[in-house]
This record gives structure tokens, C-alpha cells and sequence, in this order.
């Protein structure tokens, strides 16, 4: 069994609750673009949700999907082409795809909550991450949970959120009322409900606060859902519709 501590970090110091740009706000600007970035740091937030895969020589680009085909003029999947190749193609907003270590490097004050879509990714993530000296600013998540022990190795004492396994094992705990063990992680960030159950309740909320645990809730897109997390006394929202997020933690006096 893992051992039973958090991880202590200053990605997450500052006060909440936070609201995270879903990867740079994707019903208001052209997803995991420059122009998310720019338009995330126009509205005044400090944190952005995004994803990383690696091209087929090993450099992290921001991308969500395998393929490029959704959100680019071109076609293929990235892992199977050169960075040189995709510096070629443009997203909605006229801009080519952005790398990890340019957003690292041109935003210094931007938090950025990384999910690593893939192994593959591993080493150059790490190698942005290391060579921006970007460790207090990110916060690393993936589904899996042996992804993200490999990334705690390598980035020993950086934020990281909890996988699979983890959620499922203080899902169980809070249902019971006692604390779990669970693997070292500084947050937990879960959806609202998973296959019609709910995922955050007051007991899931008190258990991961009992842990240590900061409760981050994806993706909350209707001002009615967040002014309800907020109220179960959630530590942030990610959210494709970051504007509204904003007006709502302004309406609370929550906004920061």
C-alpha cells in the first residue's frame, strides 16, 4: 500500500476558491491555443487547465485528442508526427500548436494544471518542467495512477492530483465515514456525478478535507452547478466557460 501522506506545495497557496480556465476556456476561445492563454490572463485568472502529448520526437505539445484532426487544419495523430510538422498546422484562431515549455516560459505568473494524456509524454513533461524551473507553478494529473507515481518520482514534491484507483479508494471511505489511505497527492479533482452517481457529496467533500485533500470539480459549465459545488465547500472549479465562473465568484465575493 502507498504510503499515507500528502504532498506539500505552493501551487496551490493563495486564497480559493480557484477557478481553472478548462483548457484555456473551450466555449469561449479555440481550446489549448495561445489565444486560451491570452484570453484566460485577460479575465484575470491565474490557473488553466490543460493537456499534453508528445510528438513523434519527443516534444510536449498542448493537446487534448490523439489526433489532430479536431482542432487543426491538418490530420494525423501526434505521436506520429514531428514537431517541425506540426509547427505547420493552425487552430481556429490562425495560430500553430503551442509546446509545454512555451507556456511555461512565456507565462511565468500562469499556474497550469498539466494531464498527461499518455506515457510517452513522461519524459519530455518533465524535461519542459525542469527546464523552465516551472515545479512550484504545476499541478500534474492523468487517469492513472501508475502515470502519475512515474511523475512523482521524477518531480518529487510537485503538485499532483489523485488517479483512478486513488479517488475510488476515498469514494469508498467517505461512503463509511473513515479515512482512507491514499496515494500522495495534494488535490483530488473528480466530475460532479460519474455515470449518474455522485461523485461530490458533502461526505466526499469532508473525507478528501480530512486527508488534507483540495476538491477540484470538472467541467462545471452552468452558473447553477457552480453556485452548488461552491456551496458544498469545493476548492475549485475547472470550467470551459471561464467569464461565467468569474462572474459568479464575483457575485459571492469570492473572486479574487
Amino acid at each position: 500500500m502507498e504510503e499515507d501522506r500528502t504532498v506539500s506545495c505552493r501551487y496551490l497557496e493563495g486564497p480559493g476558491p480557484i477557478a481553472f480556465a478548462h483548457r484555456g476556456g473551450a466555449r469561449e476561445v479555440p481550446e489549448n491555443s495561445r489565444a486560451a492563454v491570452e484570453h484566460t490572463l485577460a479575465l484575470g485568472l491565474g490557473y488553466l487547465e490543460t493537456d499534453v502529448r508528445a510528438s513523434a520526437d519527443g516534444v510536449a505539445v498542448l493537446s487534448h485528442d490523439p489526433t489532430v484532426d479536431r482542432t487543426t487544419d491538418g490530420t494525423g495523430r501526434v505521436d506520429e508526427l514531428t514537431w517541425a510538422r506540426l509547427a505547420e498546422l493552425r487552430d481556429a484562431s490562425g495560430e500553430r500548436p503551442l509546446r509545454l515549455d512555451e507556456l511555461l516560459g512565456d507565462y511565468p505568473t500562469l499556474r497550469v494544471n498539466i494531464d498527461a494524456k499518455d506515457d510517452r509524454v513522461v519524459d519530455p513533461l518533465v524535461a519542459a518542467i525542469e527546464r523552465t524551473g516551472a515545479q512550484d507553478r504545476v499541478g500534474l494529473a492523468s487517469f492513472s495512477d501508475a502515470r502519475l507515481a512515474r511523475l512523482g518520482a521524477r518531480l518529487p514534491g510537485v503538485a499532483r492530483s489523485l488517479g483512478r484507483r486513488g479517488v475510488g479508494r476515498l469514494l469508498a471511505a467517505a461512503r463509511v465515514g473513515r479515512l482512507a489511505p491514499v496515494p500522495p497527492a495534494a488535490c483530488v479533482q473528480v466530475p460532479p456525478s460519474y455515470r449518474g452517481v455522485p461523485v461530490v457529496t458533502p461526505r466526499f467533500v469532508q473525507a478528501a478535507h480530512r486527508r488534507g485533500l483540495a476538491v477540484h470539480v470538472w467541467t462545471v459549465d452552468e452558473p447553477a452547478e457552480m453556485v452548488r459545488l461552491l456551496d458544498l465547500g469545493v476548492d475549485g472549479l475547472i470550467t470551459d466557460r471561464p467569464r461565467v465562473l468569474r462572474d459568479v465568484l464575483d457575485g459571492r465575493g469570492a473572486w479574487h
